[in-house]
Formats: C-alpha cells, structure tokens, sequence
C-alpha cells in the first residue's frame, strides 16, 4: 500500500487564497468534510501533505519507497479512486485539460509538470476539482450530497425523539450519537441533512438541505438555513446563512445575512452584519485574484465573502458582493467595505485602514483559540508569522 500524499499544485493554491495561507488545498472543506478527510475515509489511510514549507510542520510530509500523490483540490469519487488505486509505479494521471490529477512513484518527487519519466494517463470522465475560491460553495451542494452517501452507507441514524421536530423525508436526515434537537423543522426533500455528533439546533431552527452541520456545533434558535450550507465542526450559527460554509471553529452566531461565502477558521462576524451576494443590476461579480493583484471576473451572478483565518468583522459591518477579507483582519465601521481588506489590516472603510500589528494579532489568536480550549501552539504563531511576511507588499494603504 503506497503513502498517500496530497500535493498543493501552485496555481490552484494561489487561486485558493486567503484560505490557503494557513492551510494546503487538501485543508479547505467542501460539503461535510475537507478533501483530506474525504481521501483518508475514501482510502482507508492516513494522508499526508506536500505543500509550502512553512505550513509543513503542523501538516506533514512523509518520504517512503513507494508514494501515490494526488492533487489536493480534487475531490474523490468512486470512478476516480478506482483509476488512482489501479495506478503503478511510474504512472502519472492527467485530465483532458493537461491538469495533474495524480501519480505514482518510488523516487523523490516534488511539484513539476516534467512529464518525462512518467507514464502518461488521461482520465476523460467527469470529476470536481476546487480550483477557485467560489468553486467551494457552488459545489458544496454536491458534495454535501456525496459526502452524506459515503458516511452513512451502513450506519444507523440516531433517532429523533423531539416530538416537536418536523422532519420532511426522514429518511435523508442523518443524526449522530449525542445531537440534540428542539423544536426545528428540517426539509430534506431537496437534498439530505446531516447532523454531526454532539451538535445542538435550537428551538426555532429551519433548515432546507442539502445541509451539513459538524461535530459540536450549534444552530441559535430561529436559524435560518438555505440549502447547500454547510457549519463545520465547533461553530456557532445563527440568522441566515445561504449556500455557504464555515470552515470549523467559527462563528456568526446573530441576527445577519451570509450568502454564497466561505469563512475560514476561528473567524468571527458580529451581530447584524451582512453581506451583499448578488449586484443591483444583475452582472457578473469580480473578486480579487492574488494572482494578478486585480480584480477578475468569477463568471458567476452571486458571489459574497470569502474570508481567511483569524479574521473578526465588527457589528452591524456591511460587505459588499464578492469581498475578499485575508488572515488576522480586523474589520469595523460604517458604510460597505472594500473589496479586498488585505492580511492583517485594523480598521474599515469610513474610518481608515492600518496595519495590525503581528504581536496584537497573534495575541488575539492565541486568546480566541484558548477560548475554545484549544492550543494555540508555536507552529500556529510560526505560520501567522510568515502569513505576515508574505503579505506586507500588499498593505500599502
């Protein structure tokens, strides 16, 4: 059995910013789990990661005789992980596109489209690779569904016993073991529903599938749910929340509209703050690309907020359509906000932008993460630290 190892390719992760500073592409998660859990559980092995060099001591490499690598934005399905698992030794595996799906080697290899010592294979089927950050929430539907036929494939759903729970077609709605439900209704009839062990959903709740809510999270009473939306584990919600996820450890637990967005770990947005996903007259939203440091065209009609790790927005703060927000920003204040806050930004729009200062910032991180009792370890701090070197060109306000 080959180690399994996921590999950033450059041009995805750029594209894949701000998530991607704190995380390899395997990390983002699209429909209930990440791409690394999806590979683990699909291969029944541990994965490990080849990504950038100062992320590589929290996910680690491995070097063994005989290595299977697979694109870290590629989600498994079962066609794919047939044709990965027959693969041999000096095969390389490629889409119709010449994009570098996977290959297996027994020599030292790191990122390259040198073709020549591989035997090239071209897989002409159908499958979902996350090469944009708004890929995230337009296939999340999709994948919350695949996710959700995988995990509960002969398991046993945690019956509900809230007699005051209404539950259209139940049996797309899948419990686990500690859940707690109260008086929510739960529409399964567009795509399934699933509940993650030991999360809450408070009296009030109406949730439309395909939905994925992960380990401990909470669903505040009155929640509103549109479909493919997914909180991951440890979060707090509440308001409306459309289409979007919430990586882990997040919260936007008030009143307020998220639609079409993906929000990194231990975020938070404070009450009454919403986002715009669609403009007043309909066109084409533009996000800003890391690539080319200017505004591009996501070919996409609604398009909302994508923001990194570590990032906190005040109350009542307005976003406009298609906002990038970096790591470790601090963003308050009246009227919309830029389109791009960059990393480690204070301030807003109305009353000024300045640099967040990195010992405040790492400060902050280490108090919001020990608010949840977990470590905030020196590799975070170490991480944050390059995120900040990486990303002083661009706060040049």
């Amino acid at each position: 059995m080959p180690a399994v190892i996921l590999f950033d390719d450059p041009v995805l992760r750029t594209q894949l910013l701000p998530l991607t500073y704190t995380r390899p592409v395997a990390g983002i998660r699209c429909g209930i789990q990440t791409i690394a859990e999806k590979w683990a559980g699909c291969l029944n092995s541990t994965v490990y990661f080849q990504t950038e060099a100062y992320l590589s001591t929290k996910f680690t490499s491995i070097k063994t005789g005989d290595n299977l690598y697979i694109n870290g934005g590629l989600c498994p399905d079962v066609e794919l992980i047939k044709v990965i698992n027959s693969l041999e030794i000096g095969a390389m595996l490629i889409s119709e596109k010449d994009e570098l799906l996977a290959l297996r080697t027994d020599k030292s290899w790191q990122y390259s489209r040198e073709t020549g010592q591989f035997n090239l294979l071209t897989y002409s089927k159908p499958f979902t690779l996350i090469r944009n950050v708004w890929d995230i929430f337009t296939f999340n539907g999709a994948q919350i569904k695949a996710d959700f036929e995988r995990i509960t494939s002969n398991k046993k759903s945690i019956a509900i016993s809230d007699p005051y729970t209404h539950c259209y077609n139940p049996d797309q709605i899948f419990v686990e073991e500690g859940a707690v439900l109260k008086a929510s209704i739960l529409n399964a009839e567009n795509g399934p529903i699933y509940i993650g062990k030991n999360a809450l959903i408070q009296e009030g709740s109406m949730v439309q599938g395909p939905f994925a809510i992960g380990e401990s999270s909470v669903l505040a009473q009155g929640t509103k749910i549109r479909p493919n939306t997914t909180i991951g584990p440890f979060c707090k919600a509440g308001g409306e929340i459309s289409n979007s996820i919430l990586t882990a450890y997040s919260n936007k637990g008030h009143d307020g509209y998220l639609g079409n967005s993906v929000l990194g770990e231990w975020c938070n947005l404070g009450a009454n703050t919403n986002n715009s996903n669609l403009k007043n007259d309909h066109s084409i939203v533009k996000l800003h690309s890391y690539a080319t440091n200017q505004l591009e065209s996501t070919g996409l009609t609604n398009c909302g907020l994508i923001m990194g790790d570590y990032s906190k927005a005040g109350i009542s703060t307005m976003f406009n359509t298609g906002t990038i927000v970096g790591v470790s920003v601090n963003v308050f204040g009246g009227g919309f906000q830029q389109k791009h806050i960059p990393s480690f930004s204070w301030g807003g729009s109305a009353e000024g932008i300045c640099e967040y200062r990195l010992q405040k910032a790492a400060a902050v991180a280490a108090d919001t993460v020990g608010r949840r009792n977990v470590d905030f370890e020196e590799t975070d701090r170490a991480i944050l630290q390059a995120v900040f070197d990486l990303t002083q060109n661009q706060r040049n306000y």
